[in-house]
């Protein structure tokens, strides 16, 4: 108990908590693409029962073979990131200048994943029912949305140190969001591809019957519309003088989104080979991502005037607003 104040000091310095609140978001996406390894080697009944690997064992036991390690292991990695999310919320807990988004992410994280384990479970006992494995996947891309904006407001300048840019037009924060939609919704349509394809995780394990050719080109469809929308969000921003870092983002998200196109082309057109999927997982986590960080460098609140700005002049009026070293405004009477 002794080193508890060190620790906790130690834990609320911003720049361990950044550090802590990346490592957390790197974990989240981590266990995807983990999960998904499970999935592609068809080990999801590794451990044939939950929460206990094997009857009266938590552990995997050498008769369970390659799958049961694969699988135990993929279990193991929930306590890391559950050890990762407590520190983070000890660390916030710690700050007295936190925000409430900062505390709302670090408790959001931590909630979805004994959420996830839990899930993780249900999908074992229903012997891997393809829409209880498309939630368990949906539900740790909402637990990657928390942890982003854990991240995002753990990194948060102050308003005097952000980039200066023309504030965006409303019309334009409007069409972010709309892209975080159309990200979802390609998320979703994407969980639903993968439950009616061939990658079930176990040979036996059902799937939903569904077209898997009709659902694929469902999901192409919103994949273009995400596309179109991402496309003409960044040559909007770049017409209306936004900031460098909205411009930056919204460019990132349309490079990452063609890669992630071509992923998938190729993995469809090659009858969906395991490494392509698993790319093609990681790469759903990164448009999400990418998307949440269009929308984050849109909405955020407008930076202050920076110390040391000089004073403008409203025309017309001969008053003088000085930047934030004198902090008041002073009247400039003509004549005088």
């Amino acid at each position: 108990m002794a080193g508890m104040p060190a620790l906790t000091a130690t834990l609320r310095a911003p720049a361990v908590l950044r550090r802590l609140t990346l490592a957390l978001l790197a974990a989240n996406v981590g266990i995807v693409v983990t999960g998904g390894a499970v999935r592609l080697t068809g080990s999801g009944l590794g451990c044939p029962t939950w929460p206990e690997c094997t009857p009266g064992s938590y552990t995997a036991t050498r008769a369970l073979g390659i799958h049961g390690a694969i699988e135990y292991g993929n279990r193991l990695l929930s306590f890391v990131l559950a050890g990762l999310a407590i520190l983070v919320l000890a660390g916030v807990l710690a700050r007295r200048d936190r925000s409430r988004t900062l505390l709302t992410g670090a408790v959001a994280v931590l909630a979805g994943i004994p959420a996830q384990a839990v899930l993780g479970g249900i999908t074992v006992l229903t012997r891997l029912n393809p829409w209880v494995v498309a939630g368990h996947f949906l539900l740790s891309v909402a637990v990657i949305a928390a942890a982003y904006v854990t991240w995002r407001a753990a990194r948060a300048p102050l308003p005097a140190a952000r980039a200066a840019g023309t504030p965006v037009p409303a019309p334009l924060r409007l069409l972010a969001w709309l892209v975080v939609a159309a990200s979802a919704a390609t998320v979703v349509a994407g969980a639903v591809v993968t439950a009616s394809g061939p990658h079930a995780g176990d040979a036996d394990a059902r799937r939903t019957g569904l077209d898997p050719a009709m659902v694929s080109q469902l999901h192409a469809d919103v994949v273009f519309f995400l596309l179109g929308l991402s496309v003409a969000l960044w040559f909007a921003l770049r017409g209306v003088a936004a900031s460098g870092g909205a411009v930056r983002a919204a460019g990132v998200l349309v490079g990452i989104e063609l890669a992630q196109g071509a992923v998938g082309m190729v993995q469809y057109f090659t009858h969906l080979p395991t490494l392509l999927v698993g790319l093609h997982m990681l790469g759903a986590c990164l448009v999400w991502i990418a998307a949440l960080a269009v929308l984050a460098e849109i909405v955020r609140p407008p930076a202050g005037p920076r110390a040391g700005t000089p004073g403008t002049v409203t025309p017309g009026t001969g008053t003088v607003t000085p930047g934030t070293m004198t902090g008041r405004t002073v009247a400039v009477n003509r004549g005088r």
